[in-house]
């Protein structure tokens, strides 16, 4: 049912406050820093407290039915249409983006990185803002494309211009991967647009993904739908990253600005899984079924090739952008099940990774500017030199290797879980394998992330840093992590704040697997 009142804007304004804070911005001169500075908080703000005005008047009782739903003609000509709302699917990921842009703008405030000019870089955040928000709203695939290139260029730009000494084949690299998934994905779409055929055999010739997911592929012979199907996993899994399309992710993360990588790792990351749980298997489940085994192998692959990747690293940053391959194997993992414990895992860790590394990509920025090196080697005694810091880092780490009780453990364990009974047309001594395989890399990943934690912040500080002041947290830094802290420290204790969101739109989604 379409919104009225405010409900109608709501969604709208979540999207576009942060593209018209970004135009506003053009009109004053570069040198008002400070104008800048507050005019991307205060759209960033105003974002999220649309978003908050949508989670207050959720309906929690209808979790699995679109809400705040604006339905209005866009592109005739193509029949497409500007279709966006919100479900228990989207809302998690929607509020974890609009938290964490402005969180990034208020680190920013003195933490711009050379070569400075905070009108291009704030604006660049809020252009991806405006992408990251409008991706997780849209039912429309030709309005989700647009929205999903839309963090391509921002992003592109900000390890370019404000990222370190290999920052121009960084930046090359992130963006031809990028835009070669897409250009498949797009491509799986217009297949749709032609291929979808309503019981009578009348051609739908629509994108509205509402329509798409009630048409489930009926009718389409099984090899189409695989070869579809293989187009948007190209898309969807080169953002992920998955392995071995993971290689654009640890140059991206080393090469980043701090703001950059944790935007990078808590919501981008975030769109190919977002896109695979709502496009991809509620459309062409049965092809979905026959990509299931491949998917879930190449997940395995990255869990064990990501923690050991992390373990051959010298850089604290580049270590951390490896924990990421593997720990988005987990979410992988998950969705490969097609079980609702599965997928609802694959949630939740998507919301626990984006918490987790982000906070982890925070402290390695702050150790940078300190110390103004991430190897590893030349680190120690941070809990000495900056011990609040310090506890943060081992809080962080802690989380990250899934300790019960914060919420690294509810992204990975049920994903492990599920693997031992997958849906019913999937094998269960295979996915069984899988979850050993799965088990053995939380082993992996106390491995290297206790071995990162013991040799930057216990002893003492290294000859090189023994007479160096080391600052400890700011109140920039406090106002931005404070939040993350938090949000890890909640979702661990008690999980079913995300879990009974996610539940009966991924039950939905299930059913057509047997589930």
């Amino acid at each position: 049912m379409q919104a009225t009142g405010f409900d109608a804007w709501a969604v709208s304004l979540v999207v576009f406050l942060p593209l018209l804070g970004a135009l506003v911005m053009l009109a004053v001169p570069s040198k008002e820093e400070e104008t800048h500075k507050l005019i991307a908080l205060v759209s960033s703000l105003g974002a999220l407290a649309a978003g908050i005005y949508i989670l207050v008047q959720f309906d929690y009782d209808n979790t699995s039915e679109l809400q705040f739903l604006v339905d209005k003609s866009w592109i005739d000509v193509i029949n497409s249409r500007f279709i966006v709302g919100v479900d228990g699917l989207s809302l998690p990921m929607l509020i974890l983006s609009l938290v964490v842009v402005p969180l990034c703008i208020v680190y920013s405030w003195q933490h711009i990185p050379e070569p400075g000019n905070p009108k291009a870089f704030l604006m660049l955040i809020l252009v991806l803002a405006t992408g990251m928000n409008g991706t997780f709203v849209s039912h429309d695939l030709i309005l989700f494309f647009v929205f999903f290139e839309i963090v391509l260029l921002p992003m592109y730009f900000m390890i370019g211009v404000w990222g370190g000494p290999e920052r121009k084949y960084a930046s090359l690299k992130f963006f031809l991967f990028t835009l070669f998934g897409s250009a498949l994905m797009i491509l799986s779409f217009l297949a749709l647009f032609f291929v979808a055929e309503d019981p009578s055999g009348t051609a739908l010739n629509t994108f509205d993904m509402r329509a798409l997911s009630q048409w489930a592929g009926a009718g389409l012979s099984l090899t189409t739908a695989v070869v579809i199907f293989g187009g948007m996993f190209m898309g969807f899994g080169i953002k992920v990253p998955m392995f071995p399309f993971h290689t654009w992710l640890p140059d991206a993360h080393t090469q980043a600005p701090t703001v950059g990588s944790v935007i990078l790792a808590a919501v981008l990351l975030k769109l190919g899984t977002y896109g695979f749980i709502r496009i991809a298997l509620p459309i062409l489940p049965r092809a979905a079924e026959q990509w299931a085994p491949w998917i879930g192998l190449l997940a395995v692959i990255g869990i064990i090739y990501g923690a050991l990747g992390c373990l051959a690293q010298t850089d604290m940053k580049r270590l951390i952008a490896f924990s990421s391959v593997a720990h988005m194997g987990y979410v992988m993992l998950g969705i490969s099940t097609l079980t609702t414990l599965g997928i609802n895992a694959a949630v939740f860790g998507m919301v626990a990774h984006g918490l987790i590394t982000g906070i982890l990509f925070f402290v390695a920025g702050s150790v940078k500017e300190r110390y103004h090196t991430l190897e590893i080697a030349r680190l120690g005694g941070l809990l000495k030199a900056a011990p609040r810091m310090g506890w943060i880092l081992g809080f962080a780490t802690m989380a990250s290797l899934g300790l019960p009780g914060l919420a690294g453990f509810w992204g990975e364990f049920p994903a492990i879980l599920a693997a031992y009974q997958p849906a019913p047309a999937l094998s269960e001594e295979l996915f069984r394998v899988y979850m050993v395989i799965a088990a053995l890399g939380t082993v992996l990943a106390a491995g290297y992330l206790l071995w990162l934690y013991q040799r930057t912040a216990f002893g003492e500080p290294t000859e090189e840093f023994a007479d160096l002041e080391i600052a400890d947290v700011n109140q920039y830094e406090w106002l931005a992590w404070t939040p993350f802290l938090l949000a890890i420290l909640a979702f661990g204790v008690y999980p079913n704040l995300i879990f009974s969101l996610t539940d009966d739109t991924v039950g939905n989604i299930v059913s057509a697997f047997g589930g």
